[in-house]
């Protein structure tokens, strides 16, 4: 007779005992999930708000709910989800039907397709003429410089506010029937400046006609042809020079302290002009400053027009009465 290997026994013995206890279980789980889908259809059939379809772990899920009002939510949660989901279906096959329609009418009414077609064309051509302009400007037109050495002088939101209000400008500018060569100097690459424009322009900012360096303006053009616009300048100007080179400071001016354009221009012994805005405004109160959009509205109206009174109008309303003299 053999030895009998009692560890070998105890072995099978117990794979065996496991195997058939998973079986067990397995067995009672989903006979507990049937008798659980029955009871779901059987509330259905009475008119309660259950789903018509639920899976087995949302079953699972119901089973291990642990009241009875947590298993009416937990049902009407997934009645709403699937009442959802069928009034989207329905809303997509309505659109699907819609743009069908809308094609077969496109189909009988060319005169429409005609008229998109010539909205998009002359779209198209608008820009085509605007950037053909703002190119011209590069080679004939008047500079309008930009200042971009104010950064250091700014909270990161105010540097932020002076790019929106500089980009305000350039799309202005470009709509102009006689646009400035834009320069942007003392400018710095990877500076906060440059990462705002990045932000607002994306791919178009290497594709923007305007001049844009490192060096100051004093380098660019002759000191006697250049007029720093400051609303600190004791000079007051009368008329625009169309031979002369306007400097614009780049900031949010109610957050600098006063005069630091101003004090920039001197230190370079540059000429310095203020708008007469008391001259032709009557002037409710606050400080004069405007923004670099508006200036750039009203440096525009005097380049074409040279009429002061039209060129304010820019002004926002709520800072003076009326105009002088009107």
């Amino acid at each position: 007779s053999e030895k009998l290997d009692l560890d070998e026994w105890k072995k099978v013995m117990k794979s065996g005992a496991q195997e058939a206890s998973e079986a067990v279980s397995e067995h009672n789980e989903l006979s507990t999930v049937a008798a659980a889908r029955e009871a779901v259809e059987m509330w259905r059939l009475a008119g309660r708000s259950v789903p018509e379809n639920i899976s087995d772990d949302q079953l699972k899920t119901l089973m291990e709910c642990p009241s009875k009002a947590s298993r009416k939510k937990y049902l009407k949660f997934l009645y709403l989800k699937e009442l959802s989901k069928k009034n989207d279906k329905i809303k997509m096959e309505k659109k699907r039907e819609r743009r069908l329609e809308t094609q077969v009418e496109g189909d009988s009414k060319p005169h429409e397709i005609k008229r998109n077609s010539f909205i998009c064309s002359w779209a198209s051509a608008m820009d085509r003429m605007q950037n053909w302009r703002v190119a011209q400007s590069m080679i004939f037109g008047q500079p309008l410089v930009f200042d971009m050495s104010f950064e250091n002088d700014m909270s990161p939101r105010e540097v932020a506010n002076t790019v929106k209000q500089i980009v305000f400008s350039e799309s202005s500018n470009r709509k102009s029937m006689d646009p400035f060569h834009i320069h942007f100097c003392n400018f710095q690459d990877n500076s906060q400046y440059h990462r705002e424009f990045i932000t607002h322009y994306r791919q178009a900012w290497d594709k923007l006609l305007i001049t844009v360096t490192e060096r100051c303006y004093t380098e660019v053009f002759p000191k006697n042809k250049i007029i720093y616009l400051t609303a600190d300048s004791p000079k007051v100007m009368k008329t625009f020079e169309h031979d002369k080179v306007y400097i614009i400071g780049s900031m949010v001016d109610r957050s600098i302290k006063t005069g630091v354009s101003l004090a920039r221009a001197k230190r370079l012994g540059l000429e310095t002009a203020s708008l007469p805005l008391e001259r032709y405004l009557l002037w409710s109160s606050g400080a004069k400053n405007l923004t670099l959009d508006q200036m750039m509205d009203i440096l525009l109206t005097l380049k074409d027009t040279g009429d002061w009174r039209k060129a304010l109008e820019f002004v926002p309303k709520r800072k003076y009465c009326g105009f002088v003299g009107k």
